[in-house]
């Protein structure tokens, strides 16, 4: 890492800290602490910008380093939002160094095939299941955990003698992750996992149940080594939001039962009801039991099966995809301090030279009614191209705010205007 680039990096590392001691920003905070808290008010919305980082990212970076470059882009991520965008996303006040950390299904690492195209994201697995009856002996192979503390504790340092005279450097944790159907495609296919159902439903069980124990040992290794952190703030759930809440502790030794978890099922869509509950649900429950908040869903239209879904304990938001019925949710979420987790169509954003105003405007104004009542946030994920143009995104954003001044307030109340 050259002067230069050091040179660069600190002065990101005081643009990101200005921008989180903005007075904006200290107001979006508060917001995001008053849905934790389960108090209606304005409507939180944001953009993820992972899907089509590199539009994000062009004519920005400097660095050539590895190292730095890293660094560069987590800087710059942290507040481009803030100033392209002017959405909710919070910065934060602090460079957070996540623990790498992960478990490995049943102690193999799966092969995955890329596409051959240059810029495409498309990939495959090699599934190491073919017929479950027969392949029974691969899932009774035992998981293995991987924290890479080293690598992390020398990053963290790096960071420190680079920046942290500006900006904090400290280690951070986002909402722990329970992928099951997402692991059993990985393993078998879509189609291979449904047959399995039908043809193997002992064989199954037992996939899912062991899926289930090795997550909760996992877990509870991260646990008994010291490594969880707290999750109340401006860290990562996987549905796109932020884990801003009091009702978990903000420091001390921290538990599973203290942390945000997210769970989806979005693999499972097609399956009826009946199946998801008798081979799905147990151990979604299990698992979900262990977290001290939940976050559930992600593309699946979570309708069908919320005669389930309500069950998980210290569920505190649901994804509303837009393969869900908006209105059905809107009344089931209404006043229950459960938010309403909307994620939108990409199409809008992601489509077209130019923005459709008047669709968007429809779209948004459903949205707004069929949430009245309830928490709402919004998440626009998915979106793999804004056609270069930043100031898309950003009157993505004053259209759904304006669309919705007045639609969603409390009755009796005024209703707080966006940043």
């Amino acid at each position: 890492m050259t002067q230069q680039e050091k040179n660069i990096l600190r002065e990101l590392a005081q643009k990101q800290l200005d921008y989180a001691r903005s007075d904006k920003n200290q107001e979006r905070i508060r917001v995001w602490k008053e849905h934790g808290a389960g108090k209606l008010s304005r409507p939180l919305v944001s953009i993820e910008i992972d899907s089509f980082e590199g539009e994000v990212l062009e004519g920005r970076m400097r660095c050539t380093s590895p190292d730095a470059r890293r660094m560069e882009r987590r800087l710059l991520r942290s507040f481009l939002n803030a100033e392209l965008f002017d959405d909710d996303w919070v910065v934060p006040d602090y460079y957070g160094i996540a623990l790498d950390s992960r478990m490995i299904l049943f102690g193999r690492e799966l092969e995955r095939v890329k596409s051959a195209e240059a810029d495409s994201i498309a990939y495959q697995y090699k599934h190491p299941i073919t017929d479950l009856g027969q392949d029974i002996a691969l899932v009774r192979q035992p998981s293995v955990h991987h924290e890479y503390l080293k690598e992390c504790e020398a990053y963290q340092a790096l960071a420190q003698d680079t920046f942290g005279d500006i900006l904090p450097v400290r280690r951070h944790m986002n909402a722990l992750y329970a992928p099951f159907s997402q692991q059993v495609v990985h393993w078998m296919g879509t189609e291979n996992m449904f047959y399995a159902m039908y043809d193997y439903p002992d064989e199954f069980h037992e996939m899912m149940n062991r899926i289930a124990d090795d997550l909760i040992a996992y877990f509870d290794d991260l646990e008994k080594a010291g490594l969880l952190l707290p999750t109340t703030g401006c860290t990562r759930l996987w549905q796109g939001s932020l884990c801003f809440t009091d009702a978990l502790p903000a420091s001390g030794p921290i538990a599973v039962k203290d942390c945000w978890g997210s769970m989806d099922a979005q693999e499972s869509v097609g399956l009826s009801p009946k199946m998801y509950g008798e081979f799905i649900f147990p151990y979604y429950m299990r698992v979900a039991a262990r977290f001290g908040g939940l976050s559930y869903g992600c593309c699946e239209g979570v309708d069908p099966v919320w005669e389930y879904v309500r069950q998980l304990p210290n569920l505190r938001k649901v994804s509303i995809s837009p393969w869900c019925n908006e209105e059905f949710m809107g009344e089931q979420l209404k006043r229950t301090g459960i938010t309403y987790l909307r994620k939108p169509s990409p199409n809008y954003l992601g489509m077209g030279t130019t923005l459709d105003e008047d669709a968007l405007k429809a779209h948004f104004e459903r949205t707004a009614r069929a949430a009245q009542g309830c928490l709402l946030e919004v998440a626009q994920r998915d979106v793999y191209t804004v056609n270069h143009d930043m100031s898309r995104p950003r009157r993505y954003i004053e259209l759904l705010r304006a669309r919705w001044i007045n639609i969603i307030a409390p009755k009796g109340k005024k209703q707080r205007r966006g940043n």
